[in-house]
């Protein structure tokens, strides 16, 4: 059971039912804080409220409320006052409609708190309400008055509890209206391809698995001095080239999301796009002339083909037959060798 000092007393009006309960917070801050000292020796800083017109520290009994005019004459504003505001949520969280869930934009998600039903009288008509938010899949919307000031909330069901979440009133969630780039960008499906797939690789997490990493940092830090240790050291952060190409760095970011699942290298694998053409094209070559390698290779290929078609010259006379398609080396040698043979009979 959840042992929280309630924030506020009131009922859920529904209808004509009416429904004690106990507000509560839902949530809570572990975030590490800090005292202000000062750094020549340690001693706190702290703050004192004093009377502008007396010139004198006042006690916290002391000091009230006060809204400061236009001119800036200072009207007092009791408790008593606000208390006695003429609107039926001063007391009472009064809900005014029940809508889907997705009809309630995240951008108003204010604080959260939970709703404790007051005593016993409040088990049945509690209990009604949950199971109608739950039978029916919507939220209720809600007005109370929280602080000095009417708010709207959303009732949930969490568990076996009612949550609501306080909103902002729909004209203070300011419009996103000049945020986007304001230059025409076309992406293509390969790129978005790509970026489904960065996205299931990630895929789920349960949240329970997630931690503040910087708080745990802090601590260290805060141990290590308090033993008069030094205090560890960050790790030098890693440096990378600058990644200009939107695929290249997509690939490498599937890949890296699936070696750090322990998936195997062959998973890891992404299938390379084919290359875009480039704008800038190769300069074609106008002095006809070919690069040394070029020109060795091909002198190379030249000879071969010559000794190749010599030696199947020599066979063809030794059978009588003389093939149509010899080089014209070839034809020089053989007719050299004639005329030496003639000699020679002669």
């Amino acid at each position: 059971m959840l042992h929280v000092r309630s924030i506020w007393n009131g009922a859920i009006s529904f209808g004509l039912v009416s429904i004690p309960i106990k507000l509560v917070n839902a949530t809570e801050s572990h975030s590490i804080s800090f005292r202000q000292i000062h750094t020549e020796d340690g001693g706190r800083i702290r703050y004192r409220k004093f009377c502008e017109l007396e010139d004198r520290e006042v006690t916290q009994g002391e000091i009230g409320k006060g809204y400061e005019d236009a001119d800036g004459t200072i009207i007092p504003i009791t408790d008593e006052d606000l208390s006695s505001l003429p609107i039926p949520t001063a007391k009472t969280i009064e809900i005014v409609a029940f809508v889907p869930a997705d009809r309630i934009d995240p951008l108003q998600m204010d604080a959260a708190y939970y709703l404790q039903a007051g005593g016993a009288p409040a088990a049945k008509p509690y209990t009604l309400l949950r199971e109608a938010l739950k039978r029916s899949n919507k939220v209720a919307i809600a007005k109370f008055a929280l602080r000095g000031r009417e708010r709207l909330g959303m009732l949930r069901v969490v568990g076996e509890a009612i949550a609501m979440h306080g909103l902002l009133w729909p004209d203070e969630v300011r419009a996103p209206e000049g945020l986007a780039p304001d230059s025409h960008v076309t992406v293509r499906d390969q790129e978005l391809d790509l970026a489904d797939a960065l996205m299931d690789t990630l895929g789920e997490v349960d949240l329970e698995d997630l931690h503040d990493e910087y708080r745990e940092a802090v601590e260290e830090v805060i141990a290590a001095k308090a033993a008069g240790e030094a205090p560890p050291q960050a790790p030098e952060p890693a440096t990378g080239g600058k990644v200009l190409d939107l695929m290249a760095a997509l690939e490498s970011s599937v890949r890296a999301a699936r070696e750090s699942r322990g998936e195997e290298a062959e998973h890891a694998e992404v299938k390379s796009l084919p290359q875009r053409k480039t704008a800038r094209a190769a300069p074609k070559q106008t002095g006809g002339k070919k690069s040394t390698s070029t020109a060795k290779k091909t002198t190379a290929k030249k000879t071969t083909a010559a000794k190749k078609s010599t030696a199947k010259s020599g066979q063809g006379q030794g059978q009588g037959t003389t093939k149509k398609t010899a080089s014209k080396s070839t034809a020089k040698k053989t007719t050299a060798k004639k005329s030496a043979s003639r000699k020679r009979t002669a």
